[in-house]
């Protein structure tokens, strides 16, 4: 039997820790893209490279108080900017959902407290939780800062479960101080889709005899792997629920491989085993802020970017091979350009690769950017490339100066030392 664990609005329920007098108060976590990285006097910003994701950037300022005043949420015209990352209960309940821009859910919720992220707490108390379950459970799958999969196949017998997951969850509240909520089942897909049908701060089980009661009359959209294009075709072959899809074998066959795998993990059919680790396959950062037209500003913010980046790909001890570059801009267009090359890593090459990817991708130079991303992927731990005897010198020098460098910044932070560029 399988076992998934959901902390019940995460980052609430953290700031609820520090903060007990947000309890039973409609409460929201607020952020926008940390778009101060930009700012000449940018001071203490700090990566994470274990959990992001949704909502958790690799990057991000040190929390302080001041960051919870709303003025911080305000742009140079007065207008408040960023998105939700997430809500209390107490919020949902005007209409609040994750994602929504901050302006609108106050309209809708007028008395909603908005509180800056802690990204450093989150990580904190993630770990913490991820070590309290590890005492608990033989295997345990960390799949985000707020979720874990954990296999009880073995360990605990089926018919005391219902009374362990109960146990755990009043266990993980006293200890570690968060809520969750449990779903345990005989794979991983359908013990997931308990847990949304036991929250807040529930446990729900589902045995054989249960399965068709439960899963048939949930919709589609409901189910983890099922987005908008599959929902789409769903709903045009009149399939609605989980049941109707369960009915539907030869439709859902026809769609293609991943619809026929997919059919399979409704059907409780399919499962996948627990993770203890996984290796990171890409990293990335991006930015939006207000329009900006100024090429020269724009240039000066990818170097930044490049900057934060170059950090982190060196931190990980991975040599990147394929790169890209994507511009947003305020007329709804969108423009990317990649690359892939394999040579050895340097700082100083891989800030004027960001550069001209930029140049290339930015093909509506009459349009202003509203937001640029770098990502970084396809990792190997060597270079493939043959030196170059001409070059060796050069690039061995430079490849040290950046390994000097970054031990400085791990010292003293990531704004240490600053190209001249982004001045």
């Amino acid at each position: 039997m399988k076992i998934h664990i959901d902390i019940d609005c995460f980052f609430v329920s953290a700031a609820r820790l520090v903060d007990p007098s947000l309890e039973g108060k409609a409460v929201g976590i607020g952020g926008g893209s940390n778009s101060k990285i930009f700012d000449l006097s940018a001071k203490k910003q700090t990566a994470n490279f274990e959990n992001s994701g949704s909502f958790v950037p690799t990057f991000f300022k040190a929390y302080e108080k001041k960051d919870d005043d709303i003025a911080n949420f305000k742009d140079e015209n007065g207008t408040i900017r960023g998105i939700l990352t997430t809500s209390s209960y107490e919020a949902r309940r005007y209409g609040v959902k994750t994602a929504m821009n901050i302006q609108e859910a106050l309209r809708l919720c007028p008395n909603l407290i908005i509180k800056a992220p802690n990204m450093s707490l989150y990580q904190e108390l993630s770990h913490k939780l991820h070590e309290f379950l590890q005492t608990k459970i033989p295997l345990i799958e960390q799949a985000s800062i707020d979720e874990f999969y954990g296999d009880l196949s073995g360990w605990i017998e089926d018919g005391e479960i219902p009374q362990f997951i109960d146990n755990l969850r009043l266990e993980i509240k006293n200890i570690v101080g968060l809520p969750v909520s449990i779903g345990a089942a005989k794979t991983k897909y359908i013990a997931k889709l308990a847990t949304t049908y036991a929250k807040p701060f529930g446990s729900k089980i589902i045995l054989a005899h249960d399965f068709d009661k439960f899963i048939n009359p949930i919709p589609v959209r409901e189910f983890a792997g099922i987005g908008k294009s599959m929902a789409k075709k769903l709903f045009s072959a009149q399939i609605h629920t989980l049941g109707e899809l369960r009915d539907r074998r030869g439709t859902l066959e026809s769609f293609g491989p991943y619809a026929k795998e997919l059919y399979r993990r409704v059907n409780g059919e399919a499962d996948a085993p627990i993770k203890t680790t996984s290796k990171r396959k890409s990293i990335g950062i991006a930015r939006t802020f207000a329009p900006i037209f100024d090429r020269n500003e724009l240039k000066r913010r990818v170097h930044i970017l490049a900057r934060h980046l170059n950090f982190a790909i060196l931190k990980l001890k991975v040599i990147p091979t394929v790169f890209s570059l994507s511009i947003a801009y305020d007329m709804n267009m969108k423009s990317h350009k990649n690359i892939s090359l394999s040579e050895r890593f340097t700082e100083k090459k891989f800030d004027s690769l960001c550069i001209t990817l930029f140049n290339e991708a930015d093909t509506q130079k009459r349009l202003q950017v509203i937001r640029i991303s770098i990502n970084c992927s396809s990792f190997t731990r060597e270079s493939k490339k043959e030196l170059s005897l001409i070059n060796f010198a050069d690039e061995e020098k430079m490849e040290k100066l950046t390994q000097e460098v970054q031990v400085l910044r791990e010292k003293y932070g990531l704004d240490t030392l600053k190209w001249g560029s982004e001045l």
